[in-house]
């Protein structure tokens, strides 16, 4: 089909450059696929009939990556130093 209606992984390094400039870049275009991509999470991960303990770790690993980041600077100041 069309590149613009490629998903990611299916479109070759090549033709990278050209399928993110075919991407709506717009607020809203930025938020439907924001909607999108957690409904394929939830789709795959979260309502399933047997699932697993994975959806549910890999949203809280995310989210203390996320807060090591924000806070990094942070951290970074207050290390163990040895003053002389």
């Amino acid at each position: 089909g069309p590149l613009s209606e490629r998903p990611l992984m299916e479109v070759r390094l090549g033709e990278l450059h050209t399928w993110i400039s075919t991407c709506h870049v717009s607020p809203q275009g930025l938020l439907g696929a924001v909607q999108k991509a957690w409904s394929s999470y939830c789709d795959k991960y979260i309502h399933v009939r047997r699932g697993g303990p994975s959806g549910i770790s890999m949203l809280l690993a995310g989210y203390c990556l996320l807060s090591y980041g924000w806070n990094y600077q942070h951290l970074r100041r207050h290390r163990w130093r040895k003053y002389h």
